[in-house]
This record gives C-alpha cells, sequence and structure tokens, in this order.
C-alpha cells in the first residue's frame, strides 16, 4: 500500500500489506451546520458563564487573547462574532485590544499576523505580541498555592475583561491544548512556563496526553483563573480543518465539553502496538520544538524496543527560540534531572522538552528522523538516527526489528491521540 504525507517535498511510502496494521488519521465529519452557525450557537449558549454581552457591561478594557500560528485555530472567522458580542454588551471598538499568545514561540511576520487575524480586524484595532523575552512587558502576580510563580503580560493585568480563543486537541503538556493555556503559557513570563513545563516532564506521556484531568492542566487552570481569563472560546477542527463543535464560557466547564468532542475527533483505535510506527508531524511541522508533536503520538502506539519513523520538513530548524536544544539533545529524565541540579540548563521548559522526547527515543523506541530541514548532523548530535526518504527509513526499521515486524502509520501525527 503506498502512504503519502501532506508535504510536497517528502515521497510516500510503499509497505506490504501483511506488514501493515493500518493506516489512521482524526475522523472528516460531515455536518449540517455551517461554520458560522456553529461559532453563532456557542456564543448564544455559553457554559458556565453568562453570555459576553451580559459580563462586559460597563467594562473599560477588554482584551481578547489569541493563539499563534503553531495553531490551526480559524482566529478570522471567530474574531468578528466575538467582537460583535462585545458590541451588543456597549463595549465600543476603542476599548477592545488583542494580545497574542506566543508562549516562547518565535515572533509572527506581519503577514502571519494578517493570515491568521484577518486584514481588517488587523487595520481596526490594536494587536500586539507577547515576547516573552522582554522583561519590561511582564509584571509579577503572586503565586499559586502549590507555588507557582505568576508573571503575566502586563496587557492583561491593564484590562478589566479578558477573553481567551483558541483550539483543542490532544496535548503532551496539558492533556489537551486550549482552555487555561491561553494565559499559561501564551502570555506568561519564562519562570511560570518553566515551572508548569516541568511538572509534566516528571509524568509519562501515557499519563497525560488526552487525560483532560491532570495535575499540570489543574496548575495552568489555577494560573488562569488568578490571572482574570474570565471567557474562552475554544473550537474543535476536524482533519480538513473544519470548524465540527465550539464552546464558550467557564475556562473549566466549556473546555472539558470540548474536550470529549475533541477525543472522537482525534482519538483513533488501533488493533495493538506496532513494533514500527510512522508518523509525519502535521499540523506542527515548522522546526523540531513543534514536531516532536509527531513523536508523543507514535509514543503511545509503538512497542518497548521498537522504532518510530518521524516524517516532518523542519523548515526553520530545531528550535530557533531554544538553541539549549541542540546543544545539549535529547536525554532521558535522569539525565536532564543532573544537568539542571548541575546548573547546565537553566531553563525548565527546554529541560522538560529534552525529556518528553528523550524518555521515547532514547528509552522506549529508536527514532529515524526524515526531514529535509534538519542536516543529519545535527538529527544525530541530539539523538536520532536518519535516513533520505521515508522508504528507506522504514527499511532500515525492518533490519533492526526484522521483516515480520508490524507496522503502524499515522497521518496528521502532530494531533492525533492512539489507543487500543
Amino acid at each position: 500500500m503506498q502512504v503519502s504525507f501532506s508535504y510536497v517535498d517528502v515521497p510516500g511510502v510503499e509497505i506490504e500489506p501483511d506488514s501493515l496494521l493500518g493506516v489512521f488519521e482524526p475522523q472528516e465529519l460531515s455536518l449540517e451546520d455551517s461554520e458560522e452557525e456553529i461559532i453563532a450557537r456557542a456564543l448564544a449558549n455559553p457554559i458556565g458563564t453568562p453570555r459576553i454581552a451580559e459580563m462586559v457591561k460597563g467594562k473599560k478594557r477588554v482584551l481578547i487573547i489569541v493563539d499563534d500560528n503553531t495553531r490551526l485555530t480559524p482566529v478570522h472567522k471567530i474574531l468578528p462574532y466575538v467582537i460583535g458580542e462585545l458590541k451588543q454588551g456597549g463595549v465600543n471598538d476603542e476599548a477592545i485590544n488583542i494580545l497574542i499568545g506566543l508562549g516562547t514561540h518565535r515572533l509572527m511576520t506581519e503577514e502571519e499576523i494578517k493570515k491568521k487575524l484577518g486584514e481588517e480586524i488587523v487595520s481596526n484595532y490594536p494587536v500586539q505580541s507577547h515576547n516573552w523575552k522582554d522583561p519590561s512587558s511582564i509584571e509579577f502576580f503572586g503565586q499559586t498555592e502549590s507555588g507557582t510563580e505568576i508573571w503575566l503580560n502586563k496587557e492583561v493585568l491593564r484590562s478589566d475583561f479578558v477573553i481567551g480563543i483558541g483550539h483543542i486537541v490532544p496535548h503532551r503538556v496539558a492533556g489537551f491544548s486550549g482552555g487555561g493555556k491561553i494565559i499559561q503559557p501564551a502570555v506568561c513570563g519564562p519562570k511560570t512556563t518553566e515551572q508548569t513545563h516541568w511538572l509534566s516532564a516528571l509524568y509519562p506521556g501515557k499519563d497525560i496526553m488526552g487525560q483532560p484531568e491532570n495535575p499540570v492542566r489543574c496548575e495552568i487552570e489555577t494560573v488562569a483563573r488568578q490571572a482574570g481569563l474570565r471567557v474562552i472560546f475554544n473550537v474543535v477542527q476536524d482533519r480538513r480543518g473544519r470548524i465540527v463543535e465550539a464552546v464558550c464560557g467557564d475556562l473549566v466547564v466549556a473546555h472539558r465539553k470540548g474536550c470529549e468532542t475533541s477525543r472522537k475527533v482525534f482519538g483513533v483505535k488501533i488493533p495493538e502496538p506496532a513494533d514500527i510506527v510512522i508518523t509525519d508531524s502535521y499540523p506542527a511541522d515548522v522546526e523540531m520544538w513543534q514536531a516532536a508533536k509527531g513523536i508523543y503520538s507514535a509514543d503511545l502506539a509503538v512497542k518497548e524496543g521498537g522504532v518510530i519513523i518521524l516524517v516532518t520538513p523542519c523548515p526553520e530548524g530545531v528550535a530557533s527560540q531554544h538553541p539549549e536544544v541542540e546543544e545539549f539533545g535529547y536525554r532521558p529524565l535522569e539525565e536532564v534531572k543532573r544537568l539542571v541540579e548541575e546548573g547546565k540548563i537553566l531553563d525548565l521548559t527546554v529541560a522538560a522538552h529534552l525529556v518528553h522526547v528523550g524518555e521515547v527515543i532514547r528509552k522506549k523506541a529508536t527514532c529515524i528522523l526524515v526531514s529535509p530541514g534538519i542536516t543529519r548532523e545535527t538529527a544525530e548530535r541530539i539523538g536520532f538516527r536518519t535516513a533520505p526518504t521515508p522508504q528507506e527509513a522504514l527499511e532500515m526499521a525492518f533490519s533492526l526489528k526484522g521483516r515480520k515486524a508490524k507496522v503502524l502509520c499515522f497521518r496528521h501525527g502532530g494531533e492525533i491521540l492512539p489507543y487500543c
């Protein structure tokens, strides 16, 4: 069977039927309602809060936080409806501000911002970008009960009503994306993000990914609640990117409703764990910092001692904002802990990322990388084997596991949630 990927510069792979356990990807749902109807219905029927129009009466400075271009959220489709709801509540244009929640990602270009938000929105409303490297834009706002320091973008603290827009997919750090993640890490200082991400590194992927109730999600939501996130508007999209559900309301209650649909869309039942898992990282493929999501999905489906083949373009390399990844490479938890204790790794967000990947590719499975954007030397230095094409990678995997090895193949691997 010939399996193709989403990347024009990466060829497909031929897999013998006797070896193949299946090719899996998220669902494509057939709905009668239009995306516009789904968005409007969610705004009219909030979960756990009154309507936004009621909540914003008398507010003088409303902040809408949106996710960045590493997420597929169609913010340009959602914003006009949210702004319309604000106007129904008496909020004028001058009181509306937009903040792009970049977390620790790079700043977006002007063209990327226009594409994400829509040119009309960019022309008519002030748009700022969270810059986690600019300490002058961040302010300390206390601690959670468990001791996480809350450092926030000052725009959040200046506002008297905060709305967060995002989407919900399975996520290695928080269980699912969306909800309170539009505050932490999206608009927090690095200290806050380091603490929540390092917490996630202490748990295996199977205990976090696709689990909406987990210790990391709980801490993220505590930070978001204390920061003043009043309402979320989150969407779930199918594999074509079409909105199939939208939820509006409380950052926990509404989010959990969205997680139920997200699991239906992205959850795929596999017959059994495989000796070899071939996965792309779509849509998380700009650099390895994002593309690692394909590894997190494969982790849930590969046997101990198996092989993962990660197919991803990574046009921006490994991690432009986090050069420590190339310096130290991916390592298991105990090795990274030692480097942290010795003061060699100072950024716990980086440390967590090294563990998330390292526990899989250094301990559980061998990982063969097929990526035109990362050189062989770099890939091998950070912990991968390499192959120029998926076909050659598969032959390498068979040489390691034998010709009787069973193969699973994932498309849309950056968001898929496999389970047996």
